[in-house]
């Protein structure tokens, strides 16, 4: 007779597709959020911020997924007390992550490295100092906007970009997500504004025109902040809208 397979919850995104896509059947329940990979046919539980931990509970699962930066300490509180058993992951920078998928994916039952994750490991190891093409450029990099939000110290997309030849302007900034008014966003003169499409849904039509007469690139925010599958094509493909950005 076969072991029983684990029944595993996930309440982050980058997550849900990293197991999803490497022992499919596994995940029980994802979050709302949960966008990948397609067609993903799970039972929703509710936001990264606001799962619905009774809806959790009943589906008996042997493992919670989180992260301590996109799920609330109070949430996790609670699965625990209901005798639940969560894996929170702390992930601030590409080695983290890699670190932190491999530590998941065993967690989850998984025997053995997934391709992608070489694969992932490979890619990120071939990108160059400049990859961004020339000298290293400076960068504001928004997450939101009403109020204005961008990158600061310590962020798992930051590092993405500093090994992409591209310096977060606010990268020493004591806050992790400083909300900054747009004038001094502006002042900072930045060589390249970039602007991803999550959280906040930046578009060629919202955003760049904020910024006028400096470089704004649009990039795929599951390949600047997730960390998962898409980490094999990131670096080539950030790199290469960086690149079209600032010419």
């Amino acid at each position: 007779m076969g072991a029983i397979p684990m029944r595993v919850v996930s309440l982050v995104p980058s997550l849900t597709e990293a197991v999803a896509v490497t022992a499919p059947g596994v995940l029980v329940g994802a979050t709302d959020w949960c966008s990948h990979p397609a067609g993903l046919d799970v039972v929703r539980i509710g936001g990264t911020k606001n799962p619905d931990v009774p809806a959790i509970t009943a589906l008996r699962p042997d493992l919670v997924l989180a992260n301590e930066e996109e799920n609330r300490a109070p949430d996790l509180a609670a699965l625990r007390a209901a005798g639940i058993d969560v894996l929170v992951t702390e992930i601030r920078t590409l080695d983290q992550g890699l670190r932190e998928l491999r530590r998941v994916l065993a967690a989850c039952g998984v025997p053995r490295r997934p391709r992608w994750l070489d694969e992932a490991e490979a890619a990120w190891a071939a990108v160059t100092a400049d990859a961004a093409g020339g000298a290293p450029l400076t960068a504001v990099v928004p997450i939101w906007r009403r109020p204005w939000m961008v990158l600061g110290r310590d962020t798992f997309a930051g590092d993405l970009l500093a090994r992409l030849g591209v310096r977060n302007v606010y990268a020493d900034h004591p806050e992790r997500y400083p909300r900054l008014p747009l004038d001094t966003l502006r002042a900072a003169a930045p060589d390249l504004v970039v602007l991803p499409d999550e959280p906040y849904r930046f578009t060629r039509d919202d955003g760049p025109e904020a910024f006028p007469g400096t470089a704004t690139a649009l990039v795929d925010g599951r390949l600047l902040t997730w960390y998962g599958p898409s980490l094999t094509e990131a670096p080539q493909a950030l790199a290469r809208a960086l690149r079209a950005a600032h010419r």
